[in-house]
């Protein structure tokens, strides 16, 4: 990526945006520059009455490799300064009325997978995994992935993902349904436009009030309450305060192991 091109990108084919995760060399790991620019795709997506589906993906060979964790290390934030309510990328807590398909292309851990569980529908390359490493780096999927991951996979593996770390391969998130499709490898975003397509075929009201009803009937049960977030919020501002939380972004950045000092 030059230092000209946007951190992410927006297309719209026929009735469908697309919205690219466009930081490429750093595996489309999120800093404020992405959160703005992706956040801000999805407003106009939203605002646009050609746009009946948006599709997120990623440029390169990844979808998002979650936060940069050197911006973390080096005290810089991640988030859009602007738009701190659309959360982690602009998109986890940026919600909007037309259906948003997570098209996984590639690498997936951490952030990335919180998107992946923000979105409506989501399609996956055979070769990419998510996952929710974060407490391997002394931090919380506090991006939504605690919040959401127990409640769109049974209990007890919801725990072993977010407390052991360990990936999930994309066939094995098909069959707990964090996705809706396997694709070929690097068909992902094919893969999601054809099913974009179908859902835009639809009546673009009639899908917008049945998400709307979805929502709103289980916003309790999804990771989008008020009270859920409070809840998080409360959680991270521990973690994130923590002597571990300065500890595993420093030997990240430094290939090292961490040393927790468990404070």
């Amino acid at each position: 990526m030059t230092e000209t091109e946007p951190a992410a990108l927006y297309e719209l084919r026929e009735h469908v945006a697309i919205v690219t995760l466009n930081r490429p060399d750093a595996l489309n790991a999120v800093n404020s520059a992405l959160s703005a620019a992706a956040g801000a795709a999805l407003e106009r997506a939203a605002a646009d009455p050609q746009v009946r589906v948006v599709v997120i993906t990623g440029a390169g060979r990844a979808f998002c490799a979650g936060a940069d964790l050197k911006e973390i290390a080096a005290g810089r934030g991640v988030y859009d300064p602007e738009h701190r309510d659309r959360d982690f990328a602009g998109i986890v807590r940026h919600w909007i009325p037309k259906p948003v398909i997570a098209a996984v292309n590639g690498f997936a851990l951490g952030g990335g997978t919180e998107i992946v569980l923000s979105a409506d529908l989501a399609v996956i390359d055979e070769k990419a995994s998510l996952g929710l490493p974060e407490v391997t780096r002394g931090l919380i999927a506090a991006a939504g992935g605690i919040l959401r991951i127990h409640r769109q996979v049974p209990p007890k593996v919801a725990a072993e993902i977010a407390l052991t770390g360990r990936p999930v391969s994309a066939a094995r998130a098909y069959e707990l349904g964090m996705v809706n499709a396997v694709a070929p490898a690097g068909t992902a975003l094919e893969v999601a436009l054809e099913l974009a397509g179908t859902i835009a075929a639809n009546a673009p009201v009639a899908v917008q009030q049945s998400k709307r009803v979805m929502h709103e009937c289980a916003a309790a049960n999804t990771g989008w309450a008020q009270e859920d977030w409070t809840i998080n919020r409360n959680a991270a501002r521990i973690v994130m305060t923590s002597e571990d939380a300065k500890e595993g972004p420093r030997a990240f950045a430094a290939k090292r192991t961490p040393q927790w000092a468990g404070r």
